[in-house]
């Protein structure tokens, strides 16, 4: 009853999103216009006793010696037997045109065999770009959601606790070379490539453009790729905003996703099903061993043996066949719903069908 409910409401919204206009911002951003990912790695201390064992991580033990040499104290000849620090990862993502001085969150990891990282500080660790270069430095109190707590005979474990963030961690201390003004032409790139909806951006800028500017301002390059060229009397933030705004209907492709692990099933809106009969029943295959103790006769110096007893019966579902025809979503969604499937079910029917060649649709299984 819920995969039905799903189905319905799903099929409800998409007649009437499909009704609905999106601004072009939402299916498009500015080529060029990206984040840069940061990298780094640090100390995490103040845990208790759920860090890394020095023994068996031997980078933790060296990164601490080499920590306190810089503060002065020297640990070379000590064997540390800490368990309130651990190694990690830090990563973030650099967002464009960031300035110096500006805060953004980092994601710390463990590397060693640390059990959590709940209540530790990152130490300040450097973040790296791809060229080398230091871009931020990260520090502060790590946010974990999960726990983990072990006893001698029973382990509790909710979410990952190996793994944390630290909001606003990371300060930035290098800004990324170039600005928007020095990126050159100016294009519109789409999250989902489709030629008629670039041809639908292209058209919705124009005729824009047009009473705006009075010139044509978009050119499509390829499915991709829309092409701007910018007045000269105006500002290219204030271009880039006046034709984010706009509002089209963009197309999208006969495709269904399916994930058999979860056993979702997503119908896009364009998908149509040829006439086909389907029918789906259901084999089942009972084995039942009821082994039974043979005792020899007394004084027969027979032993005692297991003789094994198998049962096996079979039972086939009787299932109707069904006609089914997907002239649109809603339509396809009945039919489906009418037959009374189970989201393994459709999973496997949209396969079969696929295979006939009656699925007029890209089927995509994860």
């Amino acid at each position: 009853m819920m995969f039905r409910a799903i189905l319905f409401l799903f099929a409800v919204l998409v007649s009437v999103q499909s009704y609905a206009a999106t601004r072009i911002k939402d299916v498009a951003s500015v080529q060029g216009v990206r984040d840069n990912q940061l990298i780094g790695y640090g100390l995490v201390m103040g845990l208790q006793g759920t860090g890394d064992t020095l023994r068996n991580s031997q980078f933790t033990e060296q990164s601490l010696q080499s920590m306190l040499d810089r503060m002065g104290v020297n640990v070379r000849d000590i064997n540390l037997r800490t368990r309130n620090v651990a190694a990690v990862i830090v990563t973030a993502d650099l967002p464009a045109f960031v300035g110096s001085g500006s805060r953004i969150d980092v994601t710390v990891t463990s590397m060693g065999d640390a059990t959590s990282l709940k209540g530790g500080t990152l130490m300040l660790t450097a973040l790296q770009g791809g060229d080398g270069q230091v871009y931020a430095v990260a520090q502060g109190a790590i946010a974990v959601s999960g726990f983990s707590a072990q006893g001698q005979a029973e382990t509790l474990t909710s979410g990952v606790a190996t793994a944390g963030r630290i909001p606003n961690g990371a300060l930035i201390e290098r800004e990324v070379q170039g600005g928007f003004n020095a990126m050159g032409p100016l294009a519109f790139e789409l999250k989902n490539p489709d030629y008629k909806t670039a041809t639908l951006i292209t058209d919705a800028i124009n005729l824009y453009a047009q009473q705006r500017y009075g010139a044509r301002v978009a050119s499509p390059r390829d499915f991709r790729t829309v092409l701007l060229q910018k007045p000269k009397n105006v500002a290219a933030t204030r271009f880039i905003a006046e034709l984010g705004d706009l509002e089209i209907r963009p197309d999208t492709p006969a495709r269904i996703v399916v994930d058999q692990r979860t056993g979702t099933v997503v119908i896009g809106k364009n998908v149509q099903i040829s006439t086909v009969a389907i029918t789906h029943g259901a084999l089942t295959i009972r084995v039942t061993e009821t082994p039974e103790v043979s005792q020899p006769d007394p004084f027969s110096m027979g032993q005692t043996v297991v003789v094994p007893r198998t049962q096996i019966t079979a039972a086939e579902e009787r299932v109707p066949l069904a006609i089914v025809r997907g002239a649109d979503l809603q339509t396809l969604v009945k039919g489906l719903n009418q037959m009374g499937l189970k989201p393994s079910d459709v999973i496997a029917i949209l396969q079969a069908v696929k295979t006939a060649g009656a699925l007029q649709a890209e089927l995509v299984i994860q």
